[in-house]
């Protein structure tokens, strides 16, 4: 699996440079686009779930243990953390949303029968196992209602809860806009909130936030450590985002407005690592210094990482509802409902009685990156080559969408 995994980061790494020089200036308009604003926050809560959250307060100790973990002796734990979760990994993001925005309409790959099948198995099994994390996680989130070890009856629903409203959100486009950057504000009020009361009276100085961030500056300097797995946990994360890769591509596409080619690769790369960067500065701080996170704290972080999850379901049942054709249109809203939480809340306990993992999800995505470049040079090498504009029938007339107003 590590062989096959770093074969699949190579030829990312490689195609993403392609890309870069090849159409530099090509303007991307996607099918339905939007202001570079909603773009980002669309970007940023769907690609994302409730492990940005709380995560890295679980993690910092184990990246400081060097002599059980000597492979992180190059960077210090927040440049760790940052470098799991931020910059050079959107790259993932940007391939796909690129791929189809701008090659999939002249392609069409990912619309023959076998490729559409395993396609949506991967969006199907990713989206319950991100519910899988937040159901494993909450006895830790939320300790007060349990004994911080077991999952309980009220996690699994929790879990329900969040399934539920993903369900029924998922139904209507214009959701998409109200959930995104309504979870991007509260992300970044929780950000303010913990910031200021870590960085100012006695708990610390704005200073002391500049010297934190600037622990960061580790990841770039050591850049070529992270384009390969470190260790089995940095698999489980590289794996993690495969998985995403080609349903976040998908779903992004949709909404690009007009960017040039390198303004959409720094746009994926940088606005969400500024966010997490900030963010991850801000725990570490309370980590580093065993700063007290209150009752309220605590729920809060919770409130936004569910909201985060609800928002990732609701993007992705979207997507392979959209492309298996079982949409409210077809199905009905009774069945559409009944149909997707059944499957999500069975495919969540496959993954939390170990009969799935992610690993193998994001292996399949490996093989389909690899199978639709042979596809490329075997039959599409002209169309693609030719290449120098987004699709005809793309607009940029902002008004004529729902999701725009």
């Amino acid at each position: 699996m590590t062989l096959w995994l770093s074969a699949g980061l190579l030829f990312t790494f490689a195609t993403i440079l392609f890309i870069l020089i090849k159409w530099w200036n090509l303007e991307c308009v996607g099918v339905t686009p939007v202001r570079t604003l909603t773009l980002i926050a669309i970007l940023f809560t769907s690609g994302l779930d409730v492990g940005l959250i709380m995560f890295p307060l679980t993690e910092f100790g184990s990246y400081a243990d060097l002599s059980a973990n000597p492979e992180y002796s190059f960077a210090n734990p927040l440049a760790i953390e940052f470098g799991f979760w931020a910059f050079l990994i959107w790259g993932f993001y940007f391939l796909t949303c690129f791929y189809f925005c701008i090659i999939e309409p002249r392609v069409r790959f990912f619309e023959i029968p076998v490729v559409k099948i395993v396609n949506n198995l991967v969006i199907i099994g990713t989206c319950a196992f991100t519910a899988f994390l937040l159901l494993a996680n909450l006895p830790w989130y939320l300790p007060q209602i349990g004994d911080g070890e077991s999952v309980r009856p009220i996690f699994y629903l929790i879990v329900m809860i969040a399934i539920t409203l993903a369900v029924y959100s998922s139904s209507q486009l214009r959701f998409v806009r109200i959930l995104s950057l309504g979870s991007s504000l509260l992300f970044i009020a929780l950000i303010i909130g913990m910031g200021f009361y870590a960085f100012s009276g006695d708990s610390g100085s704005p200073s002391d936030f500049v010297a934190t961030a600037g622990l960061i500056g580790d990841y770039f300097g050591n850049l070529h450590h992270f384009m390969l797995p470190l260790n089995d946990y940095h698999e489980f994360y590289l794996f993690w985002w495969f998985s995403w890769s080609i349903m976040i591509g998908q779903f992004t596409a949709r909404f690009v407005g007009g960017l040039k080619t390198w303004q959409l690769f720094l746009a994926m790369l940088v606005f969400p690592s500024l966010a997490i960067g900030t963010w991850f500065t801000v725990l570490y701080y309370y980590h580093a210094e065993d700063l007290p996170i209150s009752h309220w704290m605590n729920l809060a972080m919770i409130s936004v990482g569910i909201l985060m999850v609800i928002n990732s379901l609701d993007s992705l049942i979207r997507l392979y509802t959209e492309n298996l054709k079982l949409t409210t249109r077809e199905l009905g809203k009774p069945r559409y409902f009944i149909g997707n939480f059944v499957a999500m809340c069975g495919l969540t306990l496959l993954f939390q009685l170990d009969f799935l993992r992610i690993h193998w999800v994001g292996a399949l995505v490996i093989a389909l990156y690899f199978s639709c470049f042979a596809y490329i040079l075997l039959r599409k090498r002209q169309q693609v080559s030719a290449i120098q504009a987004s699709p005809k029938d793309n607009t940029l007339d902002f008004s004529k969408f729902e999701l725009a107003n």
